[in-house]
């Protein structure tokens, strides 16, 4: 088992930066390949962006290339994303996410944390 959960969401204005956090317990953290989705107002939850065991990034949600940065620390057992320049279509709540497989589907689930950004 996995416990993740998310921090640093909040409001800010279109152009501000944001970085959020998932901290991850149970089972060693390095063991798992980690990713970030969001589910904005009324629409269902896409995938952002993921990093597998060994730090190599797959791809990035083609909206957030270029602004969104993804890295892990597994010696704290957290993964962050950065990001900067952010739009108003940003704004959803999001989730962190832990697979046991490099390519199969994401077994854990966060909370979720609120981003919010306004115009």
């Amino acid at each position: 088992q996995v416990q993740l959960v998310e921090s640093g969401g909040g409001s800010v204005q279109a152009g501000g930066s944001l970085r959020l956090s998932c901290v991850a317990s149970g089972r060693p953290f390095r063991t798992y390949r980690m990713g970030w989705y969001r589910q904005a107002p009324g629409k269902g939850r896409e995938f952002v962006v993921d990093i597998r065991r060994s730090g190599d990034i797959t791809y990035y949600l083609d909206s957030v290339k270029g602004r969104f940065t993804i890295s892990r620390d597994n010696a704290k057992d957290t993964m962050f994303l950065q990001m900067n320049s952010l739009k108003p279509e940003d704004t959803a709540v999001y989730y962190c996410a832990a697979a046991a497989s490099e390519n199969g589907p994401y077994d854990y689930w966060g909370q979720g944390t609120q981003v919010t950004v306004s115009s």
